[in-house]
């Protein structure tokens, strides 16, 4: 792609994420209050709610150190920096060669980590307890990211995220495998449980006795308030995107052209409207399981990532 295009679809690819990620969860709330039987609050609906939460006083808590102070900046930033690097309109950008599979999951991690340090940061029993419920769960589900793309860069011979997405688009056989079925499978566990999404965590709650990110959360108010909350709306449509940009890779860019990136624009914003959608339908039906079944869970989706390295390893080939 050329130079200044490329730079565009970056810029492109970090603006639908920033801008559209308050809109997808609205939409997800309102599709399952639809569902539900209620009016909802509206599309518009958390957009409202981070102008409340910016017209308030900042508050910080007595005795907190850089940590708190830092998370919510953290949270945002490393999203929008691997919305950047993931190829979600385009695979072909100025950035492509650093957005390696070890990087992007770093830079998850990083938000994850942040977020953790600011609940022991605030000396609060909730923020502990729900730093080491994170962390417990980070510990599972990174693994698992890795493994399920990891199983999916077999055949491509690069961890390169945008050369894997690349090579899906113009092998699709490669996604109806075994490995591809179970690869899918996987990190679609992975994705709720990051997420915070049922049935790992219910983020519309704060029951006390099964809040997982939520405690981390609960010292912050006003403007912080309003960034960790964005930011937690960003890493949902950034996963939600990786998710459709690696298995359902049709219309993504691969070439200098304004009519593709237009297109690929276009599909992204379909495809996570019926990935939201889906979703929040899906939490209508589904209970969200006791927390120390969660390891299980967990547990059990990293085995199918194991499994869909191990078919992909043997179907390929071994070097």
């Amino acid at each position: 792609m050329t130079h200044g295009l490329g730079y565009v679809a970056v810029a492109g690819q970090v603006t639908v994420v920033a801008a559209g990620a308050p809109l997808l969860t609205g939409w997800m709330r309102q599709v399952r209050a639809r569902l539900e039987g209620r009016a909802g609050a509206g599309v518009l609906q958390p957009w409202r709610d981070a102008r409340k939460l910016l017209r308030k006083e900042p508050v910080t808590p007595v005795g907190t150190g850089p940590a708190f102070r830092a998370a919510p900046a953290l949270l945002a930033a490393t999203a929008a920096v691997a919305a950047a690097l993931l190829p979600l309109l385009s695979t072909d950008t100025p950035v492509s060669g650093h957005a390696d599979l070890i990087v992007v999951v770093a830079l998850i991690s990083l938000g994850t980590i942040g977020l953790a340090l600011a609940g022991l940061d605030s000396g609060t029993a909730f923020g502990g307890m729900g730093a080491s419920r994170e962390m417990t769960v980070a510990s599972l589900v990174e693994p698992t990211l890795l493994l399920s793309v990891f199983a999916l860069s077999i055949p491509a011979g690069t961890t390169n995220v945008p050369a894997i997405v690349a090579g899906a688009i113009h092998q699709p056989a490669r996604l109806a495998s075994p490995a591809g079925l179970l690869a899918v499978a996987a990190l679609a566990v992975a994705v709720l449980a990051e997420t915070g999404r049922i049935p790992v965590d219910n983020p519309s709650t704060h029951l006390e006795l099964t809040m997982i990110h939520e405690a981390m959360v609960l010292e912050y108010a006003g403007p912080d308030l309003a960034l960790v909350e964005f930011g937690a709306q960003m890493r949902l449509t950034l996963l939600l995107g990786l998710l459709s940009s690696l298995f359902v890779p049709w219309g993504i860019a691969t070439g200098p052209s304004w009519t593709a990136l237009v297109v690929a624009l276009v599909l992204f914003v379909v495809k996570l409207t019926v990935l939201g959608a889906l979703l929040a339908a899906a939490e209508v039906f589904w209970a969200k399981i006791r927390l120390f079944r969660v390891p299980e869970l967990l547990a059990g989706s990293f085995l199918l990532a194991l499994l869909a390295v191990t078919a992909s390893y043997f179907l390929n080939g071994a070097p």
